[in-house]
């Protein structure tokens, strides 16, 4: 029998990741904690609880506040997060523009830009957003004091694992290296992902689906894209995707989508889709407040606020044919919440009404009993979703060993 030193080396190294990561998610989950009820709840060592915290103290991780009240003999010493030390930078490359924020470790946006997006070929593209990124720190400098992560989300089949973009609709890329090109040039660790799952990431840390295990994030914009959390972890499979929710096909004898099946989610529900039908039945008489200049999906939704009927037509179909992904996703996952993004949210009342028909009648009774619906709290606009990955490796360790060994 031979003894595999390296085996245990790399197993004891992984039981310390998890180890810090579970005390600094505790922390920022419960704080004000003491060490004495950080060793209770996490069942480990108070030895243990004292090593690890000296190591995230003295790297300005978290930080002790007043004491707690004590009922006899010294008091305990809280401990709570210290979010304002490090910052990260988080981008969404979007069809049309780049946003560029600066977070601290709090989830808080330090600063926003926005930035067209007309370069689309891999090199281009990347010189543009590395330029960027440079006057971005550059302008920021006062603010930029402790840069540890850069963090980008974008549309399309995304290797998060390797850092590697395999496909996005809006730039031409072959395996482009996305993340060894700016870990190369600015030094930092860099994060890269879904935009789609990254936002539903995003919710479940920050958003309406913090108090679930469960949930199903559904975005409609251009295209229908969607993020599954399942026990608290984004559900990915071997190519880094899951769930293609704009592709399920709701009408058989619909149009031709442009994956080559007919009748597609994303064919009926898209903004574009709505507005062209707005446009199609106000030519055939329709009566309604909206005029053939200005049909936008945001004037759809503002006029089916007021009660227009039209614009209440079209906001209740998508509603129903969104409904009927829904209820198959809610018959495959089971999940506890559904959670709506997209402009199309804007009139969240008769959206809501029409997805839950649709779901009542196509779904099992069972597995919707105790499922609430409900529209999108964050800004599915901002770079959140970039962040919420740098949130996921702070949680899960790998960047807090990183942070620990090389700051």
């Amino acid at each position: 029998m031979t003894f595999n030193y390296l085996h245990l080396v790399g197993n004891a190294e992984l039981i310390k990741q998890l180890n810090y990561a579970m005390i600094y998610r505790l922390v920022v989950q419960q704080a004000p904690v003491s060490r004495i009820q950080l060793a209770e709840i996490s069942q480990l060592a108070p030895a243990s609880i004292t090593k690890i915290t000296r190591q995230l103290l003295k790297k300005n991780l978290i930080k002790e506040v007043d004491a707690q009240q004590s009922t006899g003999g010294r008091p305990a010493v809280s401990i709570q997060a210290k979010f304002g030390y490090y910052q990260t930078i988080a981008i969404q490359l979007s069809r049309s523009h780049v946003t560029i924020e600066l977070y601290d470790f709090g989830a808080n946006s330090l600063v926003s830009e926005v930035y067209p997006l007309t370069l689309f070929t891999q090199q281009s593209a990347e010189e543009y957003l590395i330029a960027l990124i440079d006057q971005f720190i550059e302008q920021n400098n006062k603010k930029v004091k402790h840069l540890v992560a850069i963090s980008v989300v974008l549309p399309g089949l995304i290797d998060s694992v390797r850092g590697i973009i395999r496909y996005t609709p809006h730039i031409q890329v072959k395996a482009w290296p996305l993340a060894d090109v700016l870990r190369e040039k600015f030094k930092v660790s860099i994060f890269i992902g879904n935009d789609i799952q990254s936002l539903a990431l995003a919710e479940s840390y920050f958003g309406s689906t913090q108090d679930v295990d469960d949930s199903i994030l559904i975005r409609v914009h251009r295209g229908v894209g969607s993020g599954v959390i399942v026990n608290q972890q984004l559900l990915t499979n071997h190519n880094q995707s899951a769930c293609e929710v704009g592709h399920i096909q709701i009408d058989a004898l619909g149009e031709r989508c442009h994956c080559g099946n007919f009748g597609c989610l994303e064919n009926r529900v898209v903004n574009k889709a709505i507005e062209l039908r707005a446009k199609q039945m106000i030519e055939q008489g329709y009566p309604t407040k909206l005029c053939l200049d200005d049909c936008n999906i945001a004037n759809i939704c503002k006029y089916a606020n007021q009660g227009d009927e039209l614009a209440i037509k079209l906001v209740k179909d998508a509603g129903e044919n969104l409904g009927r992904a829904v209820a198959m996703m809610v018959n495959i996952f089971n999940p506890q919440r559904i959670v709506l993004a997209g402009e199309l949210t804007k009139s969240p009342d008769v959206l809501l009404n029409a997805v839950n028909s649709a779901l009542n009648a196509q779904s099992l009774e069972e597995l919707r009993n105790n499922l609430t619906i409900n529209c999108s709290s964050l800004n599915d606009r901002s770079a959140i979703g970039a962040f919420a990955l740098v949130q996921q490796a702070l949680f899960n360790g790998s960047l807090l060993m990183t942070l620990l060994e090389t700051i």
